[in-house]
C-alpha cells in the first residue's frame, strides 16, 4: 500500500490530466491489498475534493512555453476506469449479501423461538410426539387431553419416573423444565 501525491503548479488542464491518471490508477491498482479494499474507496471519495479544487483553478489564457497535457478521456470512459468497476461492484455486492444475510438470520432468529408454545412450571401440557421426541402444547390441567403436569427442577434433578422438557419449551428459552405423567 502506498500513498502518491502529485505537487506542482499546474494549469487547470494540466491538473485534470494528472487527477485523471492518477485516479484511474488508484481505481485499477488499490485494492489489491488486505487493508487497500477497506482504503480505497475512501481515498477515491476523499479524491473527489481534489477534483473540486481543479474545477476552481481558471482556463489558461495563453499557452506556456510548453502546451498543456491532453486531459484524455474521463476516468469511466477509459478502460481501465471500466475495469475498475469490477472491484467496486464486488465491494458493493458483498456488502450487500451482508446485510441481506444479516437481515435474512436476524428474521429467521427471531421466528424460531416465537412459533414454539411455553410452559410454565404448574401448568399441564400433552406430548404429540412419540417418547423420546417432543411435540409439547399446552393444555388446561383439567382437560382430558393433559397428560404431563410441568414443574420447575428441584436442585437442578427431575423426581423419578419424570421428564426433562427441552429448554426452547421454557419462557426464556434456556431453562429445563420438569414433565410428570398424569396418569401413571
Amino acid at each position: 500500500m502506498r500513498f502518491l501525491k502529485r505537487e506542482g503548479v499546474f494549469c487547470r488542464t494540466c491538473a485534470l490530466a494528472s487527477f485523471r491518471d492518477m485516479q484511474t490508477d488508484t481505481m485499477v491498482l488499490g485494492w489489491w491489498g488486505p487493508l487497500s479494499v477497506l482504503i480505497t474507496p475512501v481515498t477515491l471519495l476523499s479524491n473527489l475534493g481534489a477534483l473540486s479544487g481543479i474545477r476552481r483553478i481558471p482556463e489558461p489564457v495563453v499557452p506556456g512555453f510548453r502546451p498543456p497535457l491532453d486531459p484524455g478521456k474521463p476516468v469511466f470512459r477509459r478502460p481501465a476506469g471500466i475495469l475498475a468497476l469490477v472491484p467496486v461492484g464486488l465491494l458493493g455486492l458483498a456488502v450487500f449479501a451482508f446485510t441481506a444475510l444479516l437481515l435474512v438470520g436476524l428474521v429467521a432468529g427471531a421466528g424460531d423461538h416465537a412459533g414454539r408454545p411455553t410452559l410454565t412450571a404448574g401448568s399441564c401440557a400433552r406430548n404429540d410426539a412419540t417418547w423420546p421426541e417432543q411435540d409439547l402444547e399446552p393444555e388446561p390441567c383439567d382437560s382430558s387431553e393433559a397428560e404431563l403436569r410441568v414443574t420447575a427442577p428441584v436442585d437442578g434433578t427431575c423426581p423419578a419416573g419424570g421428564y426433562i422438557a427441552y429448554p426452547e419449551y421454557s419462557e426464556d428459552g434456556s431453562t429445563s423444565l420438569c414433565l410428570r405423567p398424569l396418569k401413571a
